[in-house]
């Protein structure tokens, strides 16, 4: 892409068309988020022990790493606007089948459908976007995206408290984890339309030979004579190597480089720890103390409308701070966060007999006074903040950025197949984990972890503010150490 000094404001029309294909972000999020809300209740329903109830959330994200495996052979060959169509579809029909199964073995199945769009949509419209972006907002557009992961989130939330403690249907009162579930279906219908009026990414274009279509694409975009110039340029330069992906893993070590960090930046956004939280928020409260379904709902809520909040931050200095500076603030406060959070359920923490969904009493751990809940959950809601604004949006940027354009594909596919095969370990894990060594020492890995990670970051990320697309793919291919490609 032409330089920021070269390019005059950006159209609304880009924002349009951002927004649009971040919608896929929306549903992302609404996956991620509803469970919290019905797990309990469907544990209740279905009888099922901690165990099953892991495999009912893991579900959606072994799907989601199903979907995101073959999902760079269906943008390649479809188109990424194609491809977030069909993802809108798979959407729509497993929302309907999650509300209505019958058992707990077809909603496990359904929510593996379900994750199979999660995953085709998480690959592809971050690939989307950061195709269509002018450089000058290439991080803020793909930011977006995990901002509208974020208001999913926050509407799941919102949705699931109204549904589990409020809203009447067929004269029960709360508890409604069918609708929960099934109420998804309509935004994925709005999306499907959305997108459909779309126009297809032009760099996509151009690897296909439609090179008339790309330029249309870009005076659509609202771009002038010699910026269309210039974009043209520098992509026909970037695609003049014919190789497909498969081709460069097997014969380009550099490429091998770039998958290598993709696949590192993504297990290290799992292990970060937000996703504990995100599937198990009412059960994290109900161990700081607040036992009332009510109270934790609405702890949820809270814990959405902070991710919401702090992507903000990201959006608004991605681009102007750099990708860097801000990931080395996010580990620091998310590590000192879950430590802080950890160290009060060492120091706090007591073992109380309750009754669990199905009725029988079981020993768990909670924290015994207020004077421990209140700082443990203002604890939480600092990683929140602190994952929002770093390793939520950034890593989709960077791992967006850092790959070639004859492989990007394939790059995407393996950096977002790790993510979803991460993100599934981390979440059929972690109750098994509470239970085995405590949330105190749980709390206090993931914390460590963060501080760690600040070293993967120093030794082989590179910085990638304001440095096009094609920049990058010619330093990486030159063979520069990896933290040095976004010069």
């Amino acid at each position: 892409m032409s330089s920021p000094t070269q390019r005059k404001r950006v159209q609304p029309i880009v924002y349009f068309i951002g927004l649009t294909a971040a919608l896929a972000g929306l549903l992302f999020g609404l996956d991620v988020g509803v469970i919290s809300g019905a797990e309990k209740f469907i544990q209740k329903e279905f009888q099922i022990s901690d165990d099953t109830i892991q495999f009912v959330v893991s579900s959606l994200l072994w799907g989601a790493a199903f979907g995101a495996l073959f999902s760079g052979i269906l943008s390649s060959r479809l188109g990424r606007r194609k491809t977030i169509l069909i993802s809108a579809i798979i959407f729509i029909v497993g929302s309907v089948l999650c509300a209505f199964a019958p058992s707990v073995h077809l909603l496990i199945l359904a929510r593996f459908l379900l994750g199979i769009a999660v995953g085709v949509a998480s690959f592809t419209a971050p690939l989307y976007l950061s195709e269509i972006s002018p450089q000058s907002v290439r991080g803020s557009m793909i930011s977006m995206y995990q901002l509208m992961i974020t208001i999913g989130i926050v509407m799941a939330f919102l949705s699931n408290t109204w549904l589990a403690t409020y809203a009447t249907f067929g004269g029960v009162t709360g508890g409604h984890w069918r609708l929960m579930l099934g109420i998804i279906a309509l935004p994925a219908a709005v999306m499907f339309v959305g997108v459909f009026l779309l126009p297809e990414s032009p760099r996509w274009l151009f690897l296909k030979g439609f090179q008339e279509k790309a330029v249309d694409v870009f005076k659509l975009m609202k771009l002038d004579d010699a910026e269309i110039a210039s974009e043209v340029k520098e992509i026909e330069d970037s695609v003049k190597v014919k190789q497909n992906g498969f081709q460069l893993l097997i014969k380009n070590s550099q490429f091998r480089r770039a998958i290598g960090l993709g696949v590192g930046l993504q297990i290290i956004q799992q292990l970060t720890g937000i996703n504990v939280i995100m599937y198990y928020a009412p059960r994290i409260f109900g161990m700081a103390g607040f036992e009332d379904t009510n109270q934790q709902m609405w702890g949820t809520v809270l814990v959405g409308v902070t991710n919401v909040l702090a992507t903000f931050i990201a959006i608004a200095f991605v681009d102007k701070l750099g990708r860097k500076p801000i990931m080395y603030a996010g580990f620091i406060t998310m590590g000192v966060a879950l430590m802080s959070v950890g160290a009060l359920f060492v120091l706090g923490g007591e073992s109380r007999m309750v009754a669990n969904d199905r009725g029988i009493m079981e020993s768990v751990t909670v924290l015994k006074s207020l004077n421990f809940a209140y700082p443990a959950i203002f604890a939480l809601l600092i990683f929140i903040v602190g994952f929002a604004m770093s390793a939520g949006p950034i890593i989709w940027v960077i791992c967006s950025e850092i790959y070639p354009l004859a492989g990007r594909d394939l790059g995407v596919t393996f950096s977002t197949g790790t993510n979803w095969i991460t993100n599934a370990i981390v979440g059929m894990t972690f109750l098994s984990l509470i239970n085995g060594v405590g949330p105190g020492n749980t709390f206090l890995l993931y914390g460590a972890l963060n501080v760690l990670f600040i070293i993967f970051f120093l030794c082989f990320v590179p910085e990638t503010k304001g440095i096009s697309l094609e920049k990058i793919e010619r330093n990486l291919m030159s063979g520069l150490p990896l933290r040095k490609i976004g010069r």
